[in-house]
């Protein structure tokens, strides 16, 4: 084993879970392309719902994954989880018989768990009584079984945790995840996040926020990350799962190794249960935080991965935030907003906007942030809008930020 101190961790396999695409390939070339995964929703009747829009995942059978039976029995938020680990295992060319299987864990988070299980089951109970709750209710729903879940179809006995903090959830995994490595407590870990939240009660819930947006007459231009007129997210669903592995581990099997984690940054807020700080300084101190255990400055990043939520409040503190990053450099830094394609996939979302990142090291292509169209003042900064552009990536933050305040960057470099 390499000893803690010298221990570096790479990232060596992605499997994406999309609205856009499912697959690393299919996923990259709609990101390149600029393609738009929202739509009107069609996973329940929204007759009588204010929001009739999201960016659901399309073409998804979990069968697949799973048999029939399985999927009867489990949630969609593990459906999604299964296929985003098996394709991400796949990916990294990982052969699960020759692992060191306590030294093999799994850190994946998730913001609302099976909710479709929970209103399903509340519906039983009130039309037909308590007995007719599913004896799988409780855990189908818990948020932390798609990390139990996946560590049980890969056979991983080492360290696993599912981290619940909003839409931060899964960059938070993967910072923990890295952490875990570089401390000499796994060699590989699954990480990352998954979330099926696009139900009648979650999306009623985030309507009654009025976080959503209203576009309901034109969803194709419903996401506008940073563009003056934006007016709310578009809530999604989908996984984001990496393969994060210590360098010598991959080197010693020749792995693909699509980058390298340098830092990770956490803080909070402190401010309001929803809203941001409106200067941003959380998001700037985690910033600040993972460029720092990178050993980087500031004006060297290339890519900014945005939270981008298209919401009023998220990218004015956001650019705030960027600004008092990087300095005289704020106008050079490439930012790009993943949701504007694919919504904001809650707990999923700093993973899908991970793997997002990697095109731009693997092809040295940077996806744009699509439906911008009137720029806004108070967020003027160089989002990439609305075509790809070729450029050469080295170094780049992916930012997440949640309710509660909570505030999650890593910071990922090509791999020398």
């Amino acid at each position: 084993m390499t000893p803690m101190n010298n221990r570096r961790v790479v990232i060596t396999g992605c499997g994406a879970v999309t609205p856009i695409g499912i697959g690393k390939e299919e996923f990259w070339s709609a990101l390149e392309r600029g393609e738009n995964g929202v739509d009107y929703i069609t996973l329940f009747d929204t007759e009588k719902h204010t929001t009739k829009i999201a960016a659901e995942v399309k073409n998804f059978n979990p069968e697949n994954w799973l048999d029939k039976k399985e999927v009867r029995r489990t949630d969609r938020v593990l459906h999604f989880a299964a296929a985003g680990a098996d394709l991400a295992v796949q990916d990294a060319g990982l052969d699960l018989e020759k692992l060191d299987k306590e030294m093999f864990g799994v850190y994946v988070g998730s913001g609302e768990g099976g909710i479709h299980t929970i209103e399903e089951n509340f519906r039983l109970l009130y039309e037909k009584g308590p007995s007719r709750v599913s004896p799988f209710m409780v855990p189908m729903m818990i948020t932390n079984m798609p990390a139990g879940y996946i560590a049980i179809r890969l056979g991983a006995k080492g360290p696993n945790m599912a981290v619940v903090t909003a839409c931060a959830s899964s960059t938070h995994s993967m910072g923990e995840a890295y952490n875990c490595i570089m401390r000499g407590d796994a060699d590989v870990m699954i990480t990352g996040g998954v979330e099926a939240a696009i139900s009648p009660l979650a999306t009623a819930g985030f309507s009654s926020l009025k976080a959503l947006s209203g576009r309901n007459d034109d969803p194709k231009h419903a996401s506008r990350p940073f563009d003056a007129d934006r007016d709310g997210f578009v809530i999604g669903e989908g996984a984001g799962i990496l393969v994060f592995e210590e360098y010598e581990h991959a080197k010693a099997r020749g792995a693909h190794i699509y980058a390298e984690v340098k830092g990770y940054g956490l803080s909070c807020d402190a401010h309001h249960i929803t809203a941001p700080a409106p200067d941003g300084d959380g998001a700037y101190r985690a910033m600040a935080m993972a460029v720092r255990k990178a050993g980087w400055k500031p004006e060297e990043i290339d890519l900014i991965n945005a939270h981008g939520t298209s919401t009023p409040l998220n990218e004015k503190m956001e650019t705030a935030a960027i600004k008092r990053l990087m300095g005289d450099a704020a106008d050079k830094v490439m930012v790009q907003a993943t949701k504007s394609m694919v919504g904001h996939s809650l707990g999923a979302a700093g993973a899908v906007g991970t793997i997002a990142a990697l095109l731009a090291f693997e092809r040295g292509i940077v996806h744009p942030t699509i439906n911008f169209q009137t720029p806004d003042p108070e967020c003027a900064i160089n989002v990439v809008p609305n075509k790809a552009v070729s450029a050469k990536v080295e170094r780049a933050l992916v930012n997440s930020f949640g309710f509660g305040g909570h505030n999650g960057v890593i910071a990922i470099e090509s791999c020398k």
